[in-house]
């Protein structure tokens, strides 16, 4: 290294000499005519070593001043010791002197070499053929090591654990990203074990496996998790190793199921869509060694939501009554209404505590006892007994609530950990909107929400900001479904109701109705922009809200209080400009006007069949989708154990699909409206 730094400089001149009589002998006379060349800059062209790395020469380095041989073209030097050129190099040509980008190593290919001149023999003996550098022989990868703070039962597990990851793994951890960061993870920590000590399972292991056999408690299914026998394993370390991975595959099967949920929402319907976070493995192992209680480490990946908690209450209940049907159930037949007789009163009676045992009138006494129920349970207080009624009375059979606690569980664990300091929550079977801030319902009212057929998709979205005079863009899939062979019978039905039609260029139809008394959003609209293209509006049809069961939209939700809710929502998002009902009321006109929410606020579209709600009662609703019906299949079939995983379904339909007129020509030009509809008769 220390006669390095000069033999470069050597180099470099010789390197320029050499051009200079390359361009003599070629043309002398453009060789006179060009300014001598800049040596220094071609020096500047060789990569050098630092200089902090390289001592001054000495008269030793220097040895003689002879003019250097030029190397054999098509060689390469032999590179100083620590370079780190591959050995196949030496077989290539190399980059032009000048060309290497900037760090790379220094190569000197197609261009001279300058070999140091010899020294003296007595004061620079020649070195021995064993001092000469020769190619390190290649090695094996190190084997990753073993803690060393281990106890001697304990080594001799974490060698064969290391040995167990390296090879044959793959039979207990079946997932490869999980599989990879197991052994990354055991890796990281000298393949210590987590639940063993001294040869033995440690508390870290029996609390984990008792919270893996009570996950029934969580909703979950304690076959999915299966434990190990560590005292059968007991001073074998190969059986230990063995256990040892196949409890950390339940631990991770169980977080991921307590996070994401066993069933992927995927798995159920097309419109379902939440923002999932999936538990990281090498975290979930690091929380569960660091954990001064395993059992509440892992239960801590269950839903935090007091929702959640409160069902999982109830499903103990429901479980420990199952086989009692309570009492006897009240049958179909026609509305009863005062003065009329049938042999249900006498039940009735007996269900709502009024006396008159065996007279089957049903009474005005009996009646003013039914319309209390009624308004109890937000129903119409008509006093009839009608069939909304005697399904309230009745409620889900007991032994189905165990199995409807579970569907909802299940659907907690779709939605986000964080549902926001300030949130919007719609339970579309309850037919019920509320605002939660600080944890508090500060505010709920009715809505409309899609019928059966065309159902509110489920999903989590932020609120950005409300329209006043909204326009009505029809829906594609409204349009062709509903409009087109709507007109096909009369081409002035749309007309009629204040639609306006424009067809584009590329032959697709646009619908839409103005702002109006009449516009099916009403007069304002609150948008939280979504792959389901719903939103939440006002509604002309205001009787709709009378209704015990309201599922007459067409996906969309419509808003009993429109303007109260708009209020509530920007003191939310704009403290400070006091947008009131009032002033608010003022806006409504004839243009649209949006008025935007620096502060988003998060919506939640849920499917809460079961609930519990303020007073500890559990609640259960219709399977208006039937969701439930879905989840609980899924959860109880031959699919579950790789239920969890994603699949890929088609999109959502006519609603993301642009009509698209039949391709002939129309007698009119661009912007015209029902005309052209005689197409269609």
């Amino acid at each position: 290294m220390r006669g390095l730094r000069l033999d470069r400089v050597l180099t470099g001149t010789a390197l320029g000499l050499i051009q200079i009589i390359v361009l003599a002998a070629g043309d002398f006379s453009a060789q006179a005519e060009s300014p001598a060349p800049d040596l220094k800059a071609i020096e500047a062209l060789v990569p050098l070593p630092e200089a902090t790395d390289v001592p001054p020469p000495t008269l030793a380095d220097i040895g003689g001043l002879s003019m250097p041989e030029p190397a054999t073209v098509g060689t390469i030097a032999p590179a100083p010791v620590g370079a780190s050129e591959p050995a196949a190099a030496a077989t290539q040509p190399g980059p032009t002197v000048g060309a290497e980008p900037p760090g790379a190593a220094p190569t000197t290919a197609n261009a001279p070499t300058a070999p140091a001149a010899p020294a003296p023999a007595a004061t620079v003996p020649t070195p021995a053929a064993s001092d000469t550098p020769a190619a390190a022989p290649a090695k094996e990868p190190a084997k990753p090591t073993i803690a060393v703070d281990l106890s001697p039962a304990d080594h001799a597990v974490a060698e064969k654990l290391r040995e167990l990851l390296a090879g044959k793994g793959e039979r207990i951890l079946d997932r490869k990203k999980e599989r990879a960061a197991v052994d990354a993870f055991y890796a990281g920590r000298g393949y210590a074990p987590i639940w063993i000590g001294d040869g033995i399972a440690n508390e870290h292991a029996k609390a984990t496996i008792a919270r893996l056999k009570a996950a029934d408690s969580d909703g979950l299914d304690p076959s999915d998790y299966a434990t190990p026998d560590f005292k059968a394993a007991a001073d074998r370390p190969e059986a230990l190793a063995d256990a040892e991975l196949r409890l950390t595959n339940s631990v991770l099967t169980y977080a991921r199921h307590a996070q994401t949920g066993r069933v992927h929402y995927s798995r159920i319907s097309a419109d379902i869509f939440y923002e999932q976070v999936f538990p990281e493995p090498a975290e979930i192992l690091a929380r569960m060694a660091a954990a001064s209680d395993a059992g509440e480490a892992l239960g801590s990946y269950n839903p935090p939501h007091p929702g959640y908690r409160a069902l999982r209450a109830k499903l103990g209940e429901a479980r420990t009554r199952h086989g009692d049907m309570g009492p006897a159930r009240i049958g179909a037949g026609p509305v009863l209404k005062p003065g009329m007789r049938d042999s249900r009163v006498s039940s009735l009676r007996h269900r709502l505590g009024i006396s008159g045992d065996g007279n089957e009138t049903y009474d005005k006494p009996l009646a003013e006892a039914v319309k209390k129920f009624q308004r109890q349970h937000e129903l119409s207080p008509t006093g009839n007994l009608n069939s909304a009624t005697i399904e309230a009375l009745n409620g889900p059979r007991r032994d189905r609530d165990a199995d409807i606690i579970l569907a909802n569980m299940e659907r907690w664990r779709w939605l986000p950990r964080d549902l926001g300091k300030a949130y919007v929550m719609v339970n579309i079977p309850d037919f019920t909107l509320k605002v939660v801030r600080d944890g508090t319902t500060i505010w709920h009212t009715k809505i409309v929400t899609g019928k059966p057929a065309m159902p509110t998709p489920l999903l989590s979205e932020s609120m950005k900001f409300i329209t006043m005079n909204p326009t009505w863009n029809v829906p594609p899939s409204i349009v062709q479904n509903e409009y087109l062979p709507a007109l096909q019978q009369d081409p002035m039905a749309l007309a009629r109701i204040g639609l306006k039609v424009e067809y584009n260029r590329d032959g697709t139809v646009h619908i839409f109705q103005p702002p109006g008394d009449k516009n099916a959003l009403g007069r304002i609209r609150f948008n939280f922009p979504n792959k389901f293209l719903v939103y939440q509006h006002d509604t002309p049809d205001k009787y709709l809200f009378a209704q015990e069961k309201r599922a007459y939209s067409h996906g969309c939700m419509r808003v009993e209080n429109p303007l109260k809710y708009a209020e509530v929502l920007l003191s939310i998002a704009r403290p400070h400009d006091n947008y009131t009902q009032e002033r608010l009321s003022r806006m409504i006109g004839s243009g649209e006007q949006d008025i935007s929410f620096p502060t988003q606020i998060p919506v939640h579209l849920t499917y809460q069949t079961a609930f519990v709600d303020e007073s500890g009662k559990l609640d259960i609703r219709e399977d208006l989708y039937g969701r439930d019906a879905r989840v609980i299949a899924a959860l109880k079939g031959d699919e579950r154990r790789f239920a969890d995983v994603a699949i890929e379904r088609p999109p959502t339909g006519a609603r993301q699909q642009a009509v698209r007129l039949p391709s002939r020509q129309f007698p009119f030009g661009g912007g015209g409206q029902f005309p052209f509809f005689g197409w269609f008769r």
